[in-house]
């Protein structure tokens, strides 16, 4: 596994760039992927998603899928494409510090 430096911290990633595990998450880690989605300012909308993953990983172990994840943020898929412009499972996922999600999320 791969290391990345930022910010004071330093994170162990896989290939994909995906922190390796949920408990290394902070503020710094979103900072950092934040800067590689190449997203200026996190929002209230940006929050949402990464709690609403965040909770649901924590419950079940799995990041959501994007129904559930559309259906519990009141948010479109598109719009979610707009917050997180790789998408809900690479952007918001990796974010969120979840690992890679294996399927349709």
């Amino acid at each position: 596994m791969a290391t990345v430096e930022y910010m004071g911290k330093t994170f162990t990633v896989d290939e994909d760039g995906f922190i390796d595990t949920y408990e290394s998450y902070c503020e710094e880690w979103v900072q950092w992927v934040k800067h590689q989605e190449g997203i200026e300012e996190l929002n209230d909308e940006h929050k949402k998603v990464i709690t609403v993953l965040q909770e649901y990983y924590e419950k079940n172990g799995i990041a959501p899928m994007v129904r559930i994840l559309s259906k519990v943020t009141g948010f479109k898929l598109k719009h979610i494409y707009e917050l997180f412009p790789s998408g809900p499972g690479k952007g918001a996922c990796k974010m969120a510090g979840l690992p890679k999600p294996t399927g349709c999320v």
